[in-house]
């Protein structure tokens, strides 16, 4: 498999993995947080990955509410499951530095993996 950064299944390969990191098993020296950002960016870069496939440019970011537009502009069709998306975003930004939040939960942090989780298969079949 090629890991050039403009081939889509290097980018599904590296949300693969941090989907696998997103999914470590919880402990005291593991902020919820954390996992829940590697869960963001499994969904980021399973995204990106569609972006690549469909010829789609999109900027450096961490909006995946961004990436869903410019998805949807060009007439993808995105089920609700990967729409979901946008409930990951803050897992990239306010939740990711201390003291910004209230901590997450656990159900919290379980949904984020079912999110990620959803997309990173869903754009798996897709490409």
């Amino acid at each position: 498999m090629p890991h050039e950064p403009s081939h889509p299944q290097t980018w599904l390969a590296r949300a693969k993995s941090n989907l696998a990191l997103a999914q470590v098993k919880p402990s005291a020296d593991i902020f919820l947080e954390d996992l829940g950002y590697n869960a963001q960016q499994a969904a980021e870069k399973a995204l990106k990955a569609l972006c690549i496939s469909r010829g789609i440019a999109f900027p450096k970011t961490h909006n995946l509410g961004l990436l869903l537009d410019l998805l949807q502009q060009q007439g993808e069709f995105l089920p609700s499951e990967v729409l979901r998306a946008v409930e990951l975003t803050p897992f990239a930004t306010a939740l990711r530095y201390p003291g910004a939040n209230p901590p997450i939960t656990y159900d919290d942090y379980l949904d984020a993996i079912e999110v990620a989780r959803g997309i990173v298969e869903w754009v798996e079949a897709h490409l």
